[in-house]
């Protein structure tokens, strides 16, 4: 287990957004950074440097257990297409298979979702993929495997869905095999925090 799985709500204090929109996240409560100066600490003004590195944290934190190699690499690719590439490095991260598993409710939170990958537990297009990382491509069905889906993780997020699917992904009947249909824009994902990736781009391309 990751240091940033184990203080994830520390993650979202210090950045001060209810960053996966769960109603268990202590912020709800403690709308402050943790620590001893937290309190005293929650208003100071940033520079615009620390506004860009902001930005680059809540969406790295967003996405669960994304490196800062990871996220590079990410910028690097959305830089090299032909378009705006504060939208496409959000494409990119929404096409992980650990994102799409997240947003087809197949379980409950990211940090689940990258381990139920890991643990081969996801079929793309019939075959098992535990690559959490893997781009999903337009058209691809990604489902659970038979043998996985009397987990109770499964059967709980299936019974209990904290999110509604989005519009560029459509979920079958039985909740349990879904179709990427499309690669979202920013306005199309449904983000609980404000997302800013045009300074995430201006922070990389300092």
């Amino acid at each position: 287990m990751t240091k940033r799985i184990q203080s994830k709500y520390k993650v979202s204090r210090r950045l001060g957004v209810n960053l996966w929109g769960r109603a268990k996240d202590p912020i709800n409560k403690k709308n402050f950074p943790p620590g001893q100066h937290g309190a005293s600490g929650a208003h100071r003004k940033a520079s615009d440097f620390g506004t860009q590195l902001k930005a680059k944290q809540k969406l790295k934190g967003y996405y669960g257990n994304i490196s800062e190699r990871q996220m590079r690499a990410a910028y690097r690719e959305a830089l090299r297409r032909r378009g705006d590439t504060g939208e496409i490095l959000v494409g990119l991260l929404e096409r992980r298979l650990d994102m799409v598993v997240y947003r087809m409710n197949f379980v409950p939170t990211i940090f689940a979702a990258r381990q139920f990958v890991s643990h081969k537990h996801v079929l793309v297009n019939g075959k098992s993929v535990n690559i959490a990382s893997y781009q999903v491509k337009e058209g691809d069905t990604v489902e659970v495997r038979e043998k996985s889906r009397q987990i109770p993780i499964v059967i709980e997020a299936l019974q209990n869905p904290e999110r509604s699917v989005p519009e560029y992904i459509k979920v079958e009947g039985n909740g349990l095999k879904g179709t990427f249909v499309r690669t979202p824009t920013l306005a199309d994902v449904p983000y609980p925090a404000i997302m800013e990736p045009h300074l995430v781009v201006e922070f990389y391309s300092r």
